[in-house]
């Protein structure tokens, strides 16, 4: 099914595919209600590896990512392209700045980290990491992290075909239903060399936070819907995906586990100028 890293077109254009990047602010509130948050292990290690508690969070959405850092005791400046996810992260005690990372001012501003939450992928890979260097203090830390959530093959099969038959035009429809994680990791791996040319980092590390969350029928089909391959399908072909997905979460039981893993490319800026 569509996840954090395959509900786009190719990795190395995702950064392209504006309409796809920008349609998740259609309904903020669901995505803020249905999305998970993220390990607290990780958010605990990205603090205590950082120099202080300034947090720019490229990306930042609604502020699920956001809101874990300001209650580890940071303060957090927030970029987002999406007006209503803005107003949505703002009306919840963000700050945030409405712009690409690409785009955006820092206006002499570095902060301590530079996180980036199921985000990174909508960034010019080698521009964001360039930019990363400039907006961070040395001995800041870059850290691009996202979930990794194929639901079993159970719950994944009859959204895939119920996907082919309601959009067969879209390039996501000959996707297979779940992928290997080797696919993703392979994807973080892309972002760790992106790093090392700037030359302005140490070595990139890959971090792995493995983890699970039971849904219900009607809490997954409340996630399903703010995921990209979906967010832009009509109000017929939603209801034909949804339908399809909750009969078989019903022969399950009624609900089933998901197994999440967490993945992280995090590195330090070099201590220079």
């Amino acid at each position: 099914m569509p996840t954090s890293q395959r509900e786009q077109p190719e990795p190395a254009r995702l950064h392209q595919a504006r309409q796809m990047a920008e349609s998740f602010g259609m309904d903020a509130q669901r995505y803020d209600q249905a999305r998970p948050g993220y390990p607290d292990d990780l958010v605990a290690r990205i603090v205590a590896g950082s120099p202080g508690a300034d947090v720019l969070d490229v990306g930042c959405g609604t502020g699920i990512a956001a809101r874990q850092f300001q209650a580890a005791g940071c303060a957090v400046l927030g970029v987002e392209p999406d007006a209503r996810m803005a107003d949505f992260a703002q009306a919840r005690g963000l700050e945030v700045e409405v712009a690409t990372f690409e785009a955006w001012e820092p206006a002499g501003r570095t902060f301590d980290a530079l996180i980036a939450a199921q985000s990174w992928h909508w960034v010019d890979p080698a521009a964001g990491a360039a930019k990363a260097a400039q907006v961070l203090r040395p001995n800041g830390r870059l850290a691009i992290f996202g979930h990794v959530f194929e639901p079993p093959a159970e719950v994944a099969e009859p959204f895939a075909a119920a996907y082919r038959r309601v959009a067969p035009d879209s390039p996501l429809s000959n996707q297979p239903a779940r992928r290997p994680l080797e696919m993703y990791q392979a994807g973080y791996a892309q972002i760790a060399d992106k790093i090392r040319e700037t030359g302005r980092f140490d070595d990139p590390e890959q971090w792995r936070f493995d983890w699970e969350q039971s849904y219900t029928r009607d809490q997954w089909l409340d996630l399903l819907p703010t995921t990209g391959g979906l967010t832009r399908l009509g109000p017929e072909q939603l209801a034909e995906i949804l339908g399809a997905v909750g009969r078989a979460i019903d022969a399950l039981g009624g609900r089933f586990t998901m197994h999440y893993t967490t993945l992280a490319t995090t590195a330090v800026r070099a201590d220079t100028p």
